[in-house]
């Protein structure tokens, strides 16, 4: 008890924050355990384009109320809470979910305590952390995985496939997990801390770059496109048009190719169809000759 009262003494400053849960009750390590494990089943329960992950954020939820509620009508209400729209990337959600049972805490015990307030933290943080766990986990984690996996793969080894899922999901379950219990220990006062470093605009820069410079690679690396039509010259060797291109900008056309199908999608073409268009593109080429 006293050493409670000597914590909420302290300035927050002075207040460390650290990814263990060796200083939490055994019941807050319980729920904690079984709120990450949840987390796999975000987008399993998917509730459908009304209500996005909202079922998967309920089934989150539920040992934090559980154990906050022991009246079944303050528990339905709270649960009602996590029926409205829910969106946001699957490794930052343990954040959000963490911070909500902190702040359900917080109202199981405090008769005043404003539970709309409840509501709307977790709606203003999905957009910024889904900034941040997009830019890094989708737009550079997964790409140097899947770059590692098909280098892999293409040597024929059954490694391309394992060394994937393993380099994407390992830091993914251990961000997720620190997140859980940062978000519980942090409460309220995270989303604070973190803009008043500049911490997420730094990381979501950073994440940016590195996933621009990945993506360039993969692009140099996988999208071939040789250029075999040659023009004649009198006396001399023909000249090869893919050496002019080469001279010109190195991987030009993979290049293009790939800025196409991205303006494809960002007019909501079908994937199936850059597919098949990308396959008949190809076949058309080198029936004609004009790919090597």
């Amino acid at each position: 008890m006293s050493d409670e009262k000597t914590l909420a003494t302290k300035p927050e400053s002075d207040v460390k924050i650290n990814l263990s849960t060796k200083d939490l009750p055994a019941e807050d390590r319980k729920m904690l355990k079984s709120m990450f494990l949840r987390t796999n089943c975000l987008y399993a329960l998917w509730a459908g384009q009304a209500q996005a992950a909202a079922g998967g954020m309920l089934f989150t939820m539920e040992p934090a109320l559980n154990r906050y509620y022991a009246d079944q009508k303050k528990r339905a209400e709270a649960m009602s809470r996590y029926t409205s729209w829910y969106n946001i990337t699957l490794n930052v959600h343990p954040v959000v979910s963490g911070i909500c049972a902190a702040m359900e805490r917080d109202a199981a015990e405090d008769e005043n305590f404003d539970v709309s307030n409840i509501q709307a933290v977790k709606a203003s943080l999905m957009g910024p952390l889904s900034g941040v766990g997009d830019a890094f986990f989708w737009g550079v984690l997964r790409i140097i995985a899947a770059g590692i996996g098909i280098g892999l793969a293409a040597t024929g080894s059954p490694l391309g496939a394992i060394a994937f899922l393993l380099i994407y999901n390992i830091p993914s379950w251990i961000v997720r997990w620190g997140c859980q219990v940062l978000g519980f220990k942090l409460g309220t006062s995270f989303i604070s801390k973190v803009s008043e470093s500049g911490l997420m605009g730094v990381v979501t820069k950073a994440a940016g770059i590195l996933g621009l410079l990945m993506i360039g690679a993969m692009t140099a690396s996988n999208v071939a496109f040789n250029v075999a039509l040659t023009i004649p010259v009198a006396g001399s060797d023909p000249i090869m048009v893919q050496t002019y291109l080469d001279a010109m900008f190195k991987g030009l056309i993979p290049m293009l190719i790939t800025l196409g199908c991205f303006k494809l999608l960002k007019k909501n073409v079908n994937v199936l169809w850059i597919i098949l268009g990308i396959m008949a593109l190809g076949l058309v080429c080198g029936l004609l000759g004009i790919v090597a």
